[in-house]
């Protein structure tokens, strides 16, 4: 076998563990942390709509986080901006060919103005070709009141509901902070780094050894690895025919992508926007943004139709950042 041989065969297998790696430190850290806080007295609700949310976006957090500081800060923007593209184009798409996907309009009016804001304040904060602190502290900015409405309307939700949230955190053999719990959390990050870290040394191995750049392998490789926790998940929940879990995944994930990953990568690093971005990469997340809005609201569904169109539309975004 010739060294380049080994050399392909060693990056392939490292970005498949890191893929492995990722996903099931997701689940673990999802699993640990909503039923340790649920554990220590917080409401189911309001456990769903801001622990779980966020523990989901931690593969693109570790990814970027890890990019940014030991590799490339593209990787990591090529990473976020590929992973929402991906999450439309493809999660929701693929998830709307199994089963069409009806949309609420407590969805439409509550989160997707929020998936709106962050799409557009990235591109504006993004088109001088640098995120700098500043801007990343606006990101977080937008974090901060898009929990707090979220933290609003679980509270509101659950108003009626108290003695029922009460009787689940009395059962102490089901809620309570339990030490297997500490242990799924512990083992959570631990995969999250691990899985990161090989994900991104075996896709930048492996593509660079193709001549494929930074960001190629950030808005492909990165991005798509990410993203499987919310593709499995939103497969699975379209098979059940929970399409409101399925659609609420894509909105959620694409919000925290933007504004806590990136907000917390520029803070922590000033983040480059290379020019290619700015001319091909922000103008496709706004158009894959503002058209899923637009066939969310046709019918308030999504069709498996819809969901064609989403997936061709990511086939051509593909072929055009091909070298």
């Amino acid at each position: 076998m010739s060294a380049l041989a080994t050399l392909l065969s060693f990056d392939t297998a490292l970005l498949v563990a890191g893929i492995v790696a990722l996903y099931l430190g997701a689940e673990a850290l999802v699993e640990g942390a909503s039923r340790l806080a649920i554990g220590l007295g917080l409401r189911a609700a309001i456990v769903g709509v801001t622990i779980v949310a966020f523990a989901t976006t931690t593969p693109e957090l570790f990814v970027a986080v890890l990019s940014g500081l030991g590799y490339s800060s593209d990787l990591g923007l090529g990473a976020i901006v590929g992973s929402n593209i991906a999450n439309i184009g493809l999660v929701l798409g693929i998830s709307a060919l199994i089963q069409p996907m009806g949309v609420s309009t407590a969805t439409l009016r509550r989160h997707v103005p929020f998936m709106i804001a962050a799409a557009v304040a990235l591109v504006a904060l993004g088109m001088d070709g640098n995120l700098s602190a500043v801007d990343g502290g606006v990101l977080l900015l937008i974090l901060v009141a898009f929990t707090g409405y979220l933290l609003y309307r679980a509270r509101s939700a659950t108003a009626d509901a108290i003695g029922a949230d009460e009787i689940d955190i009395e059962d102490e053999d089901e809620v309570s902070a339990q030490f297997k719990d500490v242990v799924y959390l512990g083992l959570g990050l631990l995969l999250l780094f691990v899985g990161s870290n090989w994900l991104i040394q075996g896709g930048q191995g492996l593509l660079e050894s193709f001549g494929f750049g930074p960001r190629f392998i950030g808005l492909t490789v990165l991005a798509f690895g990410t993203s499987l926790p919310e593709l499995a998940a939103s497969v699975i929940s379209a098979v059940r025919g929970e399409s409101e879990f399925s659609i609420g995944n894509v909105v959620g994930s694409n919000i925290y992508n933007v504004v806590a990953v990136l907000g917390i990568l520029a803070i922590m690093v000033p983040v480059n926007v290379p020019p290619s971005t700015i001319s091909l990469d922000f103008p496709a997340l706004l158009v894959f943004t503002f058209g899923v809005i637009a066939l969310m609201l046709r019918n308030r569904d999504v069709s498996r139709l819809d969901g064609g169109i989403l997936v061709v539309g990511y086939l051509v975004f593909f072929w055009l950042i091909l070298p």
